[in-house]
């Protein structure tokens, strides 16, 4: 009889997390499902030969289930022929998840992922919210892998967290509670039950942070944040003390939707998985084709990356007038490009040709963002940000994502929110 409690105990283990509509559960009505349809085009018309292999939106593609087998094939393609030497941890988490929802094996990305987390820390004691969002991935992705082998790095993750006086953005909150319910849901049969208590604790920390975020209409945080904190509140084991209604956030997302304001592809491939259901931790549950093992050929019908492309020249001009902050600056330098580079190729293209545009950036849910430019960083407690504008626009996307049109006139400008 006690071999059978024990096969019980870990059958519910092993299943532990596979549901991801515990709570606040909505879906969109029928009548709203091509509004979904046509964004998730838009997002799969995005992957190109050309285009940065993006691992967020193979996920998406896969949670979601893809129109676009072709080009579902071929970011998996590229994803599995990457150079990981300089991805970040964040970066090489996505990759690993990207990878395993496609039914793939990531080989040695795991091992290597592992070992980055074990020799990871915080820059300082109170480093500012941004710093966990990758390590957050990093722990859910080895979580999804093993969560036996992932267990240590988990509780360390975790004390680091309650350490931390920093206040979490709505991105990085969610994140955090991603990762920590799998761990949650999967603490191996024979643990110290300190463990749970552990990560219970800092769930029900940040799941209080996010919740105050709810607005009246239902968006947590903003429009484009809210993809990742629905997925978030919809599987933590700790309710939020603010309740939250899926409905009336699934009812202004889908409003938001119809008016055009989502058309970038990652921030598409964050709200996507809600809308169909499902979030991160159904990655390792994704049905995959008998037979879709093994190294995908590539695609026989994609977009050929162009063999001459004109240079173009962009304008670019970095800016930091704020008060308080020591080193204030206006420079402008032309940058020549290919022509359909994205915003990160002229920052590197800049930061070549002239130390004073030296930047750095941080994974986030938009992908690649700057952080710092020219050794002014941003800083959450005094609500500085680098924020770049096309023109007079502003630009709310990763900086591995937006393609600058000809002649186009980019600024950087350091400034408080």
């Amino acid at each position: 009889m006690a071999w059978y409690i024990l096969y019980l105990l870990n059958l519910l283990w092993a299943v532990a997390g596979t549901s991801t509509q515990t709570q606040g559960s909505c879906s969109v009505p029928p009548a709203q499902q091509p509004l979904v349809n046509g964004i998730q085009v838009l997002m799969e018309n995005s992957v190109t030969s050309s285009a940065f292999p993006n691992p967020s939106i193979l996920i998406a593609m896969n949670l979601a289930g893809a129109y676009n087998v072709e080009a579902q094939k071929l970011l998996t393609y590229k994803l599995m022929a990457s150079d990981i030497a300089d991805l970040t941890i964040g970066q090489l988490a996505l990759t690993v998840m990207a990878l395993t929802s496609s039914c793939r094996d990531p080989g040695n990305k795991v091992s290597i992922l592992h070992r980055q987390m074990e020799n990871w820390a915080p820059s300082s004691p109170n480093a500012q919210s941004s710093t966990f969002y990758g390590p957050s991935l990093a722990v859910l992705a080895l979580c999804q892998k093993n969560p036996e082998t992932t267990l240590p790095i988990a509780v360390r993750f975790a004390k680091i967290l309650l350490a931390n006086s920093s206040p979490f953005n709505t991105d990085t909150g969610a994140m955090v509670i991603l990762a920590l319910t799998c761990m949650y849901n999967k603490i191996p049969v024979g643990s110290e039950e300190g463990y749970r208590s552990l990560f219970g604790q800092v769930l029900e920390d940040v799941v209080e942070n996010i919740s105050m975020r709810i607005k009246d209409n239902g968006i947590i945080g903003d429009i484009y944040s809210t993809g990742l904190a629905m997925q978030a509140l919809s599987v933590t084991p700790k309710h939020p003390p603010k309740r939250w209604n899926c409905k009336k956030t699934m009812d202004t997302i889908l409003k938001e939707i119809e008016l055009g304001k989502f058309h970038n592809p990652m921030s598409i491939a964050q709200i996507l998985p809600s809308l169909k259901g499902k979030t991160y931790l159904d990655v390792p549950h994704v049905s995959c084709i008998p037979g879709h093992e093994g190294q995908p050929t590539l695609p026989s019908q994609t977009n050929p990356a162009p063999t001459s492309a004109s240079n173009i020249t962009i304008i670019y001009t970095i800016n930091n007038q704020l008060r308080g902050v020591e080193l204030h600056f206006n420079e402008t330098i032309n940058v020549s490009v290919k022509a359909g580079s994205v915003l990160l190729v002229v920052l590197e293209e800049a930061q070549r040709r002239s130390s004073m545009f030296k930047f750095e950036t941080t994974v986030t849910s938009w992908g690649l963002v700057v952080s710092s430019i020219n050794n002014i960083a941003e800083n959450v407690h005094h609500r500085t940000y680098w924020q770049f504008l096309s023109g007079k626009t502003p630009l709310n996307e990763g900086v591995a994502d937006y393609i600058p049109f000809n002649h186009e006139h980019i600024t950087a400008n350091f400034t408080q929110y």
